[in-house]
């Protein structure tokens, strides 16, 4: 008999519906039988393409002696942490502050109440090595119910409290001294600190695990962009954010067949991924990979962006118009069999042999392929890619060319046609489960990557990156929007799901509307955006600056937490200052920036003392203590020679620039007209602007002189 997460339109808690669990969805019926029956609830928290998350359930949660367990002594409840990111992260706080990391599954235990009182993560099913298994685990929190329940609520107590000092409702002091004190120390800081983490050989910062985490490379593309590219911590900077992003495109973490990127990379080399693939990673490394184009030159950046779009759109893209929001890690082998980790990725030596034929040699040396298998052991602690080749490029091509006695160009043409064969291959193997889930917050992102592509790839040539943002944002609009009361909604799969949207929703979501407008200069979607602030300040700004994840006066939060790192996806607080200094820049509204300005003040001793903490935050610093910049472009964006001008502004990399339409909807614009019926710019300092030029020559002239 399935349980009652089968009725649920998650992905994830369906995946358990199956169980001997009697799990519940997190809710008013969970919480009320645990008051009735004065037991503590188990909460696991995951998401359907999580490979541990999987583990743990064949391990654990598929076995009848521990649902019995489960069933007995608690009230077991699922969560998808991405229909409910506001509470996976007051849990996920409690056990990071409690056992110093954190992850998914998230197992943690609640008094009736909602408190926690004891946590970690993935539990193994039996005791190992001196750690006690699942089982043990679950036998001891119920005896200590039984006799010691005085002291698990005292806990739970206890770590609200010490959660809403550290994480809750206030925030820290602001420093003393004016912000451009402050910024210029934590700007240094924060670039010595991922320039000491650096890793010079094979890129990105740290050692194993490791992840790509887009908000750092947007600040060292600022330092670059404020510093110079061209010598000093510009230049470092931009090296450092270059060369992270070539390495990762080299590397397994990076799909060399099918394109796209997986989550993170096992190893320091970014060799061996995990292999699932989630929408908001693509996103933010597409926006890296432009950037850096821009400020480089290097075209082989704007392939690797391109690649992530072709991806993007074969495998994510919903007829309707969203992006699905994640590929599972874990599928069945070829041959057939339980699931398992990169079975749709990996290849033996033999399966090359047999497709490749004559271009074996080719592959071998290019991407490292043995005949028993590339993978380290100690990079595969379950043995599941034993005898399997990972693909990533040992060398750039024309090394391999070299080594080969190959032209290059032969060499290339030769490699890309054998890499369509392993496509089509691949392409009739089991596929990961797609998460089908359409995130308002990811979607976000995913749009401002299009619209910037549009900008920066496509030019003035046709605007396939333009149609794919556009149909996005309206089907956002149309399906994850409530027009009457303004709000938005979380998610949808086969309808709109039950959760209105958190502060990351809006935040992302603004972001992306803004560089849409900027892409094709539709008014509506400026028009949006400024709706969408209005209703984000309303619903989760606090009284002292910043915004909490969720909305007031939710039945199910123990606590509102103000996000304050910029992780796998940037801090919902920082990107609405950058959003609050665009939109009042825009519409000349002091306001907006005033309230800017309140956000970076709450979080201000946190940026001070641990920069690396929210990279994107310090982005939104710099922008708030640099004038407006503006570039106002009258005339038809159909034309030729508007799309002229606006794709002049794609290849000066410098400081930040809001371009404009001019238009009666932004007042001070609307004076701006064409010369001689052409398109005219207007560039434009603090709202005081240069004489108009109508050519690309001298736009170009006039940003140099301004940057």
């Amino acid at each position: 008999m399935p349980n009652r997460l089968a009725a649920e339109k998650s992905p994830y808690l369906r995946q358990h519906a199956g169980n001997p669990v009697d799990w519940l969805p997190w809710g008013e019926e969970a919480f009320a039988r645990a008051r009735a029956e004065q037991k503590p609830l188990f909460v696991s928290i995951g998401y359907s393409t999580c490979h541990w998350c999987h583990v743990m359930a064949h391990e654990s949660f598929e076995d009848s002696d521990t649902g019995a367990l489960l069933n007995e002594h608690f009230i077991p409840v699922k969560i998808d942490r991405e229909e409910r990111p506001d509470v996976d992260r007051v849990y996920m706080a409690y056990v990071q502050t409690m056992t110093g990391h954190g992850g998914w599954p998230l197992s943690v235990w609640l008094t009736p109440e909602l408190k926690p009182f004891f946590g970690g993560t993935y539990f193994p099913p039996e005791d190992r090595q001196g750690r006690a298994g699942f089982p043990s685990i679950l036998r001891a929190i119920a005896r200590g119910w039984e006799t010691e329940r005085d002291k698990l609520v005292a806990e739970g107590d206890r770590a609200i409290h010490l959660l809403r000092e550290s994480h809750g409702e206030q925030a820290g002091p602001a420093a003393a001294g004016p912000l451009v004190e402050s910024a210029g120390e934590a700007f240094e800081r924060g670039f010595h600190s991922f320039n000491e983490a650096f890793d010079a050989q094979s890129g990105g910062f740290g050692g194993a695990p490791k992840f790509p985490r887009g908000s750092v490379l947007n600040f060292l593309l600022r330092i670059a962009a404020l510093q110079g590219p061209a010598e000093g911590a510009g230049a470092t900077a931009l090296q450092m954010a270059s060369v992270t992003l070539r390495m990762m495109a080299m590397g397994g973490i990076h799909d060399q067949v099918g394109g796209g990127y997986h989550r993170y990379s096992v190893d320091a080399e970014w060799f061996v991924p995990h292999f699932e693939k989630m929408l908001y990673d693509q996103a933010q490394i597409a926006l890296n990979c432009l950037e850096a184009r821009v400020a480089t030159g290097d075209e082989r950046l704007a392939w690797m962006a391109r690649d992530i779009f072709d991806y993007v759109a074969r495998d994510l893209a919903a007829p309707d118009g969203g992006f699905y929001s994640a590929e599972d890690a874990d599928s069945e082998p070829p041959g057939g069999g339980h699931p398992s980790e990169g079975a749709f990725y990996l290849w033996t030596h033999g399966e090359l042999a047999a497709l490749l034929g004559a271009d074996l040699a080719l592959f071998e040396t290019h991407f490292g392929l043995t005949t028993g298998g590339n993978v380290p052991p100690a990079s595969d602690p379950h043995a599941e890619f034993r005898g399997a080749n990972i693909l990533a490029q040992r060398q750039p091509l024309v090394a391999t060319a070299r080594k080969l006695g190959l032209d290059p160009e032969e060499a290339n043409r030769r490699l890309i046609a054998g890499l369509a064969v392993l496509r089509d291959v691949r392409a009739r193997r089991p596929r990961p489960q797609r998460d089908e889930k359409i995130i308002t917050a990811w979607n976000g992102l995913m749009i401002s990557a299009l619209a910037r592509g549009h900008i920066v790839l496509e030019g003035e040539g046709e605007s396939t990156l333009l149609q794919a943002a556009t149909r996005a944002a309206e089907f956002i609009e149309r399906e994850l929007h409530d027009a009457g009361r303004g709000v938005l909604y979380r998610s949808w799969l086969e309808g709109r799901g039950a959760a209105e949207g958190f502060a990351e929703d809006y935040a992302c979501l603004i972001q992306g509307l803004l560089d849409l407008y900027e892409a094709g200069f539709e008014t509506r979607w400026l028009l949006w955006a400024d709706r969408l602030q209005r209703k984000m300040d309303e619903l989760f700004r606090a009284a002292d600056g910043g915004y909490f994840n969720s909305a007031a006066g939710a039945p199910d939060l123990v606590l509102r937490l103000r996000e304050d790192y910029d992780g796998a996806e940037p801090a919902p607080s920082s990107l609405a200052a950058l959003n609050q200094l665009r939109l009042g820049a825009i519409f000349q509204d002091a306001g907006r920036r005033t309230r800017a300005g309140e956000t970076l003040a709450a979080f201000e001793s946190r940026w001070r003392s641990a920069p690396q903490a929210l990279p994107q935050m310090l982005c939104a610093v710099e922008a708030a203590l640099e004038p407006p910049r503006h570039v106002v472009l009258a005339g038809d964006p159909a034309a030729p020679d508007f799309r002229a001008l606006a794709a002049e502004l794609a290849v000066v990399f410098g400081p930040r620039r809001t371009l404009l339409r001019a238009d009666p909807a932004i007042l001070w614009t609307a004076a701006m007209t064409p010369r001689d019926g052409r398109a005219t710019a207007y560039v434009c300092e603090a709202y005081t602007c240069q004489s108009p030029v109508t050519t690309p020559a001298e736009l170009r002239r006039l940003l140099v002189m301004a940057g």
